[in-house]
C-alpha cells in the first residue's frame, strides 16, 4: 500500500479525453494508476464545443470527494484549461499532447501557427441536428489518413479500429475562444510527443512553455497515452507526488 493511500493525501486523478476518441484510450494508463492505489475517474468529453464541454466537464469535477489533479488529452486539455478552475477542486493540471490555450485564444488560431500539425487536411466535415432544429457542423478524421495524422506509431490494425470507432467533434470547439487559463493559478505538467501530427508538435511545445509546465517529451504519436502509456503514468505520478506534498 503506498503512502497516498494509506494517508488519503493524494487526490483523485480525472481523465478527459479529445476529439475523435471516447475514455477507452486512457484504458492502460488507468490500469497502471489503479495498481498504484490512485483513485482514478474517466470524465466523458461530450465534443459539443468549449463552452458547453468546459461546463460539462467542470461539474463532474465538482462532484468528485476530494481534490483532483486533471489530466488531458488533446482538445481535452482546452476543456479542462476552460472548467477547472469552476470545478474548484482541481489542484494540478496535466496536458498529456493537449491543447493550453490563452484567454480569448481559439484553437483554429492555436493550430493556424503549427508546421507539424496535418490535421485539417484529413478532416471530414458532416453535419448534426441542434435543438432549434438547425443543424452545425461536425468532423471526423477520413479513415484512409486516421494512421499517419493520428496514430502513426500504432499497428495499422489497431489504428483501423481506432478510425471506425472514433466520435466527431462540434466545430464550435475550433471556433468558441477560451475564458480565462486554469494554468495561470494552477502547477501544469505537459507530455510532448516529438511525432504529434494532429495538434503538432511545434504548438504543443509553445503552449507547454507559456503556461510554466514542467514538460516531458516522449518519442510518439498524438496517441502518446495508448502507444506509451508508461510514458504518461510517470508524469502523472510526478505531478500527484508535487500536488500531494
Amino acid at each position: 500500500m503506498t503512502e497516498a493511500t494509506t494517508t488519503g493525501s493524494r487526490p483523485t486523478v480525472a481523465l478527459v479525453h479529445g476529439a475523435f476518441a471516447d475514455s477507452s484510450g486512457w484504458n492502460d494508463v488507468v490500469a497502471q494508476l489503479l495498481a498504484d492505489g490512485v483513485q482514478v475517474r474517466a470524465v466523458p468529453n461530450p465534443l459539443r464545443g468549449i463552452t458547453h464541454d468546459a461546463a460539462y466537464v467542470a461539474s463532474a469535477l465538482s462532484q468528485i470527494d476530494g481534490p483532483v489533479l486533471a489530466v488531458g488529452h488533446s482538445y481535452g486539455g482546452a476543456v479542462l484549461t476552460n472548467a477547472a478552475l469552476r470545478a474548484g477542486n482541481v489542484v494540478g493540471l496535466v496536458y498529456v499532447a493537449g491543447f493550453a490555450p490563452d484567454e480569448g485564444e481559439t484553437l483554429q488560431d492555436v493550430e493556424a501557427d503549427s508546421r507539424d500539425s496535418v490535421l485539417l487536411t484529413a478532416l471530414l466535415q458532416w453535419s448534426y441536428p441542434t435543438g432549434d432544429s438547425g443543424t452545425q457542423t461536425e468532423f471526423a478524421i477520413d479513415p484512409d489518413k486516421f494512421h499517419d495524422a493520428f496514430a502513426a506509431d500504432l499497428p495499422e490494425e489497431q489504428s483501423r479500429v481506432m478510425a471506425a470507432t472514433q466520435r466527431p467533434i462540434s466545430a464550435l470547439a475550433f471556433g468558441e475562444p477560451t475564458t480565462a487559463p486554469a494554468w495561470k493559478d494552477l502547477p501544469s505538467w505537459a507530455v510532448v510527443p516529438t511525432g504529434d501530427k494532429a495538434v503538432g508538435s511545434d504548438v504543443l511545445r509553445t503552449m507547454a512553455a507559456r503556461a510554466g509546465a514542467t514538460v516531458t517529451e516522449a518519442e510518439g504519436s498524438h496517441v502518446i497515452m495508448v502507444s506509451q502509456p508508461q510514458v504518461v503514468t510517470e508524469v502523472i505520478r510526478q505531478a500527484l507526488r508535487a500536488v500531494s506534498a
